[in-house]
């Protein structure tokens, strides 16, 4: 195809012969301009297009997206023709990330080979489509341009966060949590399994020296202890319209089961078993607790399958189908979302049917846009309206904490990008009380 200079070049060469039939002389010129550009043009069109495939691409993609996260793209460009050439691509995006004028230019010297990167956030887990990759070519006489189709069509699935779990799991290797938020907790008291017998360190409880052992030694010993292990945690996840409310273009379903995830991983990662329950008008998912070296896996596999049509939550199913399925005193960690004090009443009776024979910790999410305009100045009567149904909808918010505590039932208040970080605290917390 010819490009915007031959185009400018040919309104110039027209011009001239308007202008040759009041200035004669100028047709001759006119003449010999236009037989010059149809001679460049040529040639240009002759290097562009001698090779059938002188300009090679493609795409270099995980197999998996990580929802909610940045994910990397690469392009690999080489360049075949013996000469420099510019270089338009445009990659053909999947339509959710409704992305219309995407395009990366780049300049290609003769033999060369270049790698175009960028990221793509979804924000909602499914399948995303990818086309064509499109490039552009033009020589350096930029007459001619010519278009090459590179067939990459690809669809990638986009998983719940496991880019998170990898930087939490990596983070809990190299005990290094505290750096992404997690706190270092003292334990008030030792657990009931023994560990070993070892030589005391500057920073051991004394409460734990082992006076027979530091008598035959001859060192001070003290007495360490673990973790009770193989206590089963699961994470309820509430799927209904409550948890349709979106938060930075997620909604907290998405954010509820990326947390899921994180701490499923963590609580095997503490030798805990790991469970899964979704519900919404009725139970739907449901992985047994277990620390087997493929749960982790299933966890992840059934969190992305999850669909969802926002219906009304039963939570009188949720509270017949624990007790049919989980037999043993478990940490139940329910992901929900109340607005209302009435909302939240008409499900408070199972709640605590629920906490009578499991330890039940209720996570639901602070309304930040809420906490915005809380803080905004009024300066008009609307605004001290709104900000007035701002704080009563937040005053509900930490009244069904406070009732939540009454009945004995553990509660989270969470804003949503917290979530995470919040419920391993929480986790770890109720760990370090033995409160299961």
């Amino acid at each position: 195809m010819l490009t915007r200079n031959v185009y400018l070049l040919l309104a110039a060469v027209v011009l001239l012969f308007i202008l040759s039939f009041f200035i004669p002389v100028l047709f001759s010129a006119a003449r010999l301009l236009l037989i010059l550009l149809t001679v460049l043009v040529l040639v240009d069109a002759i290097a562009l297009y001698a090779k059938p495939e002188a300009l090679s691409g493609r795409r270099i993609a995980a197999d998996r997206f990580s929802n909610g996260d940045d994910n990397r793209i690469d392009l690999q460009v080489e360049n075949h023709y013996t000469f420099t050439v510019k270089v338009v691509l445009i990659d053909e995006l999947p339509f959710q990330f409704q992305q219309r004028n995407w395009k990366r230019r780049a300049v290609l010297k003769g033999g060369q080979e270049r790698h175009l990167t960028y990221s793509l956030r979804p924000m909602q887990r499914g399948e995303y489509a990818f086309g064509n990759i499109n490039a552009f070519v033009t020589s350096p006489m930029a007459l001619v341009q010519r278009r090459y189709i590179f067939e990459q069509e690809q669809v990638i699935p986009a998983y719940p966060s496991f880019q998170q779990l990898k930087r939490y799991q990596l983070m809990a290797v190299s005990n290094r949590l505290n750096e992404t938020g997690i706190r270092r907790l003292r334990k008030s008291g030792s657990s009931m399994e023994f560990e070993q017998i070892k030589e005391y360190v500057s920073g051991d409880d004394n409460r734990n020296v082992n006076w027979k052992a530091t008598a035959r030694k001859g060192d001070l010993m003290v007495n360490t202890f673990t973790d009770e292990k193989s206590q089963h945690i699961y994470c309820l996840i509430d799927k209904g319209r409550n948890m349709k409310m979106p938060f930075e273009g997620m909604t907290l379903l998405d954010y509820a089961i990326n947390a899921s995830l994180v701490l499923s991983n963590v609580a095997l990662l503490k030798h805990d078993k790991a469970g899964l329950l979704t519900f919404a008008s009725q139970p739907e998912t449901f992985l047994a607790a277990d620390r087997k070296g493929i749960q982790m896996e299933m966890i992840l596999e059934n969190l992305y399958r999850q669909q969802t049509h926002f219906s009304e939550t039963d939570y009188e199913a949720l509270y017949a189908h624990i007790r049919g399925k989980i037999k043993s005193r478990a940490l139940l960690i329910l992901f929900t979302n109340f607005e209302s004090i009435p909302g939240f009443q008409r499900q408070l009776p199972y709640l605590r049917k629920i906490a009578k024979h499991h330890l039940l910790l209720v996570v639901f999410f602070e309304n930040t846009e809420l906490k915005a305009l809380r803080e905004k100045p009024a300066e008009n009567l609307e605004d001290i309206y709104i900000k007035t149904i701002a704080g009563k909808f937040a005053l509900e918010k930490r009244l069904i904490v406070k009732e939540l505590q009454q009945h004995g039932i553990l509660s989270l208040l969470t804003t949503p990008r917290q979530v995470s970080v919040n419920t391993i605290n929480k986790y770890i917390e109720l760990k370090a009380r033995q409160a299961l």
